[in-house]
This record gives structure tokens, sequence and C-alpha cells, in this order.
């Protein structure tokens, strides 16, 4: 049979699978409680750096420029030219910015752009920079019809910008790097990918990856004919590329070295300064750019960084022993901590157009009212504009719609504030479950329903509290969906179930026990109780013996009357058989007769019935429930027995003067005469003190709830004693009626003290004087005519 521990420790075992494997199913619920504390976060003053600002890109944006308003050299449609870009961060760097991160992907160069218009001509630092890229060729700085310079291709002009800020971070995407001629004038590559949970919410992102720097074969190639790199497989001495339409060109082989001939590429020798074989590509890790944003400003050497994924922690370090620990899953991923939103008034923000605007008057040396907003500030570059392609919203914990480029600034100002969330480890998950299922365990046992709910409940509630409070606080992650639902609710209801079962089927066993035992009120009262001592108890308990006084000459006697009448009509030995059976039954049935009439008595007075000894009907009172009274319950039971049996006898004394005059009729017609009705009488022993109590047998057997001791053995001797018709009560009975019932004491009369086997000493008793004791009962019991 199932235990209680047995199934806790299966349930324990079950939950600390389900918190250590984490499911599916209960990861997602899980997720959408870490959202709602993400929220609640929100409304409270946490902490957030100083230095973060939003250069924001809008639909006021787009329209500015869609109309000109800054003048004709700003005057573009959706897809500006690279330089606009260059501009904002020349003004940018200006104002003294500490580092720009464009939230904008350069896959390509755009050749196609307008290009860089001013009203002055090149400085030499630009012309030696476009002789650089384009050796041979002389720098653009012409006038064009309007008068303005056009001083470089757009592109050219950026990656100048680039060059000159030192302090600027281009976005990388999916396998997408910038071209070479924005990427070595950057001051680094962030990575903008973002990695939403499978029920489309961004709660993590990746601390960094590993991207393909391609050969510029292959990039000519990618651009050529329509290659798609990202798709390239790479197997053991070759390279297989694919078209964009799933195509697979011929393999290029590589060699042991991993390096591949040029000339397979272009189907000719090597190009000119080139060597014959090269590697594909070099791979190079591309941080998240919230963390290289971070990293501007903590001088934290990405390039040194600790990345031991498999203990769940990247190290970075910095100058003047500055560090970060970043706490990551298997994968490099670590969350989001949503502290600021786009609205949040601690994050500066100012528009694209304005930042244009500024430049604008500062190359026309117009510096007077220029406030510096972005001094020493890690700016993010980026889009909230919508119903175009530089739209970027998502669900995120905080709103099924959200900026998404704000989870750069989100991920600086973790690394700024050394305040990352840290979930608890399934180790750790396992054990706040066993916990608090243990917990529920000991107030569903302890406890009875609607207390032992409501207590839980409690604790459900104390439990949430705190796994908000400590992420608020600390952004600590505790678990809540299997502590509570599974630790707590769940384990509360299954030990209520268990209880409804297995106490279920033990009040079923005590109903089946005491039923034909105790009065219905009993057996309520013991199916209400909360603890019942049935294994063995010390009680003190008030015994009753009464024994049907005549029933063994009653035995004798008809045995010896059927044998006579067997031997008189010469019965065969079938007959005589039939008639003995129908002798027996009639004789069972008149002592069985006596033996209800007493026992009926002790139930209604809510006393215990024993058992039958024979003839003698033996019962307790003060168990298995308690009876502040049982003494005098007791002697009224006695009373009223005798009583019970004095009226049965007035009735069969009745019918058998029916029967007299019948047996005169059959005698004149020569027929045998009926038997008279057997009167029989009672004699009663009652003792009170402590006795041992509870069931004796087995379940397999035979089982009964009885008691033993000293006094159950004085009870039966006081039966003894007590001849016919009489109740004898001991010392002890006679002392607990003088202080409970004290008419029940006036009703007794003291006798001369007797002795008894098994007790050394002569006891004291009384003689309960029934007839006198309340209404009724006055005349004496008749004369029992076969006694």
């Amino acid at each position: 049979m199932w235990t209680l521990p047995a199934l806790a420790a299966g349930w324990a075992a079950l939950l600390v699978v389900l918190a250590a494997g984490r499911f599916s199913p209960i990861e997602r619920l899980e997720a959408i409680s870490y959202d709602w504390r993400a929220r609640l976060a929100l409304g409270w003053d946490t902490p957030a750096a100083t230095n973060l600002g939003f250069v924001d890109i809008n639909d006021e944006s787009i329209a500015a420029l869609l109309e000109g308003r800054l003048g004709a050299n700003y005057r573009f449609g959706l897809y500006w030219p690279r330089h606009l870009y260059g501009r904002v961060l020349r003004e940018l760097r200006a104002q003294g910015a500490r580092a720009v991160a464009f939230d904008v992907l350069f896959g390509e160069l755009r050749p196609d752009h307008a290009p860089a218009r001013v009203q002055q001509g090149p400085s030499p630092d630009l012309r030696d920079f476009l002789q650089a890229l384009h050796p041979g060729e002389e720098p653009v700085a012409l006038r064009d019809e309007r008068g303005d310079f056009v001083l470089a291709e757009s592109d050219d002009y950026f990656a100048w910008q680039l060059r000159q800020a030192q302090m600027a971070i281009l976005a990388a995407d999916r396998g997408v790097l910038p071209p070479a001629l924005f990427a070595t004038n950057a001051a680094a590559l962030g990575d903008i990918a973002a990695d939403k949970d499978s029920d489309g919410v961004l709660r993590r992102v990746r601390a960094f990856r590993t991207y393909r720097r391609w050969h510029p074969l292959f990039e000519r190639a990618a651009a050529e004919y329509g290659v798609d790199l990202a798709r390239a497989r790479i197997e053991p001495g070759r390279i297989v590329l694919r078209l964009t339409d799933g195509t697979e060109l011929p393999p290029v082989l590589l060699d042991q070295e991993g390096r591949f001939a040029l000339a397979d590429l272009v189907g000719e020798s090597a190009p000119p300064g080139l060597p014959p074989r090269a590697r594909p590509f070099t791979e190079l890790r591309v941080w998240h750019m919230g963390i290289v944003l971070a990293a501007q400003a903590l001088q934290l050497d990405l390039s040194a960084a600790d990345a031991d994924l498999a203990s769940g922690r990247i190290t970075l370090h910095g100058a003047d022993g500055v560090q970060r620990v970043i706490p990551v899953d298997g994968e490099g991923y670590f969350y989001i901590d949503w502290s600021l939103p786009v609205t949040d008034d601690r994050l500066a923000k100012q528009n694209f157009i304005t930042l244009l605007e500024k430049d604008r008057d500062r190359e026309l040396g117009r510096t007077n009212g220029i406030p510096e907003l972005w001094h020493d500030r890690l700016v993010v570059v980026g889009s909230t504009a919508t119903g175009n392609d530089l739209t970027d919203l998502g669900a995120t914990p905080l709103a099924r719609e959200t900026f998404l480029l704000s989870k750069h600034w989100n991920v600086a100002n973790a690394l700024l504030l050394n305040r990352f969330i840290r979930r608890a480890p399934p180790a750790g998950e396992a054990a706040l479950v066993v916990g608090l299922g243990l917990l529920a365990v000991a107030l569903s046992w302890i406890f009875r329903p609607p207390s032992s709910t409501l207590l839980v409940a409690v604790a459900a509630a104390a439990y949430t509290g705190l796994a908000v409070l400590v992420y608020v606080q600390w952004r600590w992650w505790l678990p809540l969906v299997l502590p509570v639902a599974g630790g707590l609710v769940l384990t509360h209801g299954g030990v209520l179930g268990y209880q409804a079962f297995f106490e279920g089927r033990e009040k079923r066993r005590v109903k089946e026990v005491f039923s034909k035992i105790v009065s219905p009120s009993v057996v309520r009262e013991l199916l209400q109780a909360e603890k019942l001592a049935l294994g063995g108890a010390r009680r003190e308990v008030t015994v009753f013996f009464a024994d049907v006084r005549g029933f063994t000459e009653l035995t004798d006697a008809s045995q010896e009357q059927a044998a006579e009448y067997v031997r008189q009509q010469g019965l065969t030995a079938d007959a005589a058989e039939a008639f003995y059976a129908q002798w027996a039954r009639e004789t069972l049935a008149t002592v069985n007769l006596y033996l209800t009439t007493v026992a009926d008595q002790v139930k209604q007075h809510d006393g215990t019935l024993d058992k039958y000894i024979g003839d003698c009907v033996m019962a307790f009172w003060g168990a298995p429930t308690a009876h502040p009274h049982h003494a005098a319950a007791c002697v009224r039971a006695a009373i009223d027995a005798q009583r019970a049996v004095f009226e049965l006898n007035t009735r069969r004394a009745a019918e058998n003067q029916q029967i007299a005059t019948e047996n005169k009729r059959r005698a004149a017609a020569g027929q045998p005469p009926l038997p008279l009705q057997a009167l029989l009488c009672l004699g009663t022993g009652i003792n009170t003190g402590f006795v041992t109590v509870g069931l004796m047998g087995s379940d397999r057997h035979l089982l009964n709830y009885t008691v033993f001791g000293r006094e159950v053995n004085l009870a039966s001797r006081l039966e003894g004693v007590s001849g016919r018709g009489r109740i004898v009560i001991s010392e002890s009975t006679y002392q607990h009626l003088l202080r409970d019932a004290p008419a029940l004491a006036a009703a007794c009369r003291p006798l001369p003290p007797v002795t008894v086997k098994g007790i050394r000493t002569p006891v004291v008793i009384y003689e309960v004087l029934w007839q006198q004791a309340g209404a009724g009962g006055d005349s004496p019991p008749p004369k029992a005519g076969a006694s």
C-alpha cells in the first residue's frame, strides 16, 4: 500500500526532474511570471546609468529629409546616403560623446548614393584619406552648379568620419558584416541580432557571436553571381556554395591547411600581388552591441575575455582592476534587464534631424547656442519610425510592441552598474521546489482544511512577494511556477486527496467496526474526530457486565424436554435431527432477544458494546470517544436495561397465559402442548477505573475494540455477585455518581464488602435500586417461570 512518505518521495522526485529539466510548457509559464516581475520593477526607483542616450530616427526625421527642410543638400528619400550618418557622428564627436553605436545595418557599399556636398573644400586629412582609398585617382573636390563642393562618395565620407571619430560601433547581424571600408575604420563591431524565445518575446541576447569574414574573392562571387554565403556548407576538404535559389555550385576544394586556390574562383591564375592560395574566411568574435558600448566607457578588453560557457560565466577585464562577470547559459545567452524603456527620463534623447541641423550650423561656423548634451555619453543611433523598412518593433517583457533597439542601452546599463539578472540554477530551483513541497506537506498534515488551505495560500503569497522583492532589489530570478504551483498548491492538493482517500477508507473501517457496537451519534463523533487512539490507549472508563440469569437452567431443562419428546414420539433420526434444530433455533432466539434488549439500551446511552460472552453482555463508556459522565451514563443504561427486561418479561408472562389456555384446548384434542416462553432476568456488575483500550486482533482475522485490565476483571466479578435483577457497582463508580449524578447516588444502598477472585482485600460495593431510581419501575420483576 502506498504510504504518505512514499507518495511524497515520488512527488518530490518528479518535481526535481521538472525543475532540473526545465521542460518547455513549464518554462513558458515561468517566462510569463518573469515578464510580470520585469513590468513590476519599472514602478520601483531602481538605479540606472546617467550617461546613456538615444538619437532617434523617427517618422519626423524621414519627413524632414523628404521635404528638404534643412536645405537642398539635405533632401533625400527613405534610403539615406551614408554621409548623413557621418555628419551626425561628426556632431556627436564634436559634443564629446564617449561612444556611438549605430543600430543600422550597413551591409554593403552603395556607390549609387548621392555624394557628400559642403560649401568648403576638403581638408588635407580628407584628401590623404581619399588618396589612400583610391590610389592614383584625384580626390573629388569640384564645385557643382550650385557652387557646393562635391567632396567624396557618400560611403567614403562616412568611412572618413568613422576614422576621425575612433569611437563608432557598427552593427553586424546574423552573419552580415559591414564592408571592410567601414569595419576597418570603425572602433568596433557590435552584434544586433534579436533571438526571440519560442513565444516571440525578446528576453535574452547572446553575449557574442562568431562571424566569418570571407575572402574578397568569395564576396565578389556573392555579389556577382548571387551566392548566399550565409548558407555555405563547410565540409572536410571543401566548401559547398549555394545560390539564393538553393542551387548548389561545384565545391571549392581545400588543402590540408584549409586553404583554397584563388584560380578556382577566378578561373585563371591568382590576381597580381595575391598569393595563389588563401584561407576562405577568418573567424571574428563580435560582441553584443550593448556590451561593446559599455566596454568603451569601462575600458574593458573584450579580446582578453574569459568565456567559460560551461560554468555559465563570461569574465571581462578592464583598466584599474575593473571586472564584469556576465551570467550566461551554455550557449552564451543572458537575460536583458529591461530597466530603461525609450520613455525613461534618465535616457538622453534627441532627434536625428536636430543633430544634422547642429552639424550644419557648426560647419558654417554658427556654434553659439549648441548645448553639449552628449558630452561623455554612450549613444545609440536607431529607428523608432513606423510603416517602413526602418521599423524595429517587437514583443519584450515590457509590452507586446517595444522598440527593440532599446536592448542595447539596457545591456550597456547592466554592465555599467554591474547589475545582471541571475536566475537560480536548476539545483537551486529543485531545492526550492522540494523545500516548499515539504512545507505544504507539513501544513496540510498538521492543520485541517480550511486552515491548512489558508496557510498554504499565505505561504504562496509570501514566497511570491519574496520572489518579486529579490528581483526588484537584486535582479535575482527565483522560480515561481514550480515552487508555487507544484511545491505548494499541487502538493497541498495531493495531501488533501491522500487524506480524503485514505482517511475516508479509515473512516469506513471505523464505521464498519463501531456501527454495530455503539450508537449512531457516537459513530458520527468518531468520524468527525481528528485523532483516534484505536491502536491502544490508557483511558478512564466505566465497564458494564450484564448476565442473562436462568439461561443455563432454561437450556438444560428444555434439552431434557426435547429428548423426552423424541423418545415418546419415536422419531426417526432425520425427524429427531430436525426437531433438535428447531429447538436450538428457538432457544437461541430467546437468549438473543434478551441480549438484544440489553444491547439496545447500551447503544441508546452512547455506550460501546464490546462483546457477547455466552449469555453475558460486556460494554463500556468513555472510549473510543470521551464521555464526561461515563459512570452515570453506564448506570442509567443498566437501569433502563433492567426495566426493559422487566417489560419484556411482563409481555411474555401475558403470552404464557394465552399459551396455557391454548394447551388446554390442545390436550382435549389429543395434541401435544406448546412450550411456555421463558422469563429471564439480569445480574449486572459495574466498575469505573483506568484500563487499556484499543483494537485487538487483526484485519485479516477477528478484530475487536475492547478494554482489559484489573478494573475490567473487577466489573466481571461484581456481575457474578449481583444475583438476579440486581445492579451492583463499585466504590469508584459510586464516587462518580456522587459527583456527576447525585440523584442516582441517592438511589444506591451500600452492601457488605465482598471478596472476589483476583483481589486480596474486600471490595466496597453498592446496589443501585433501579425500581426507585426515577419514575416508573416500582414493581419487582415477575418470578421467572423457567429460571
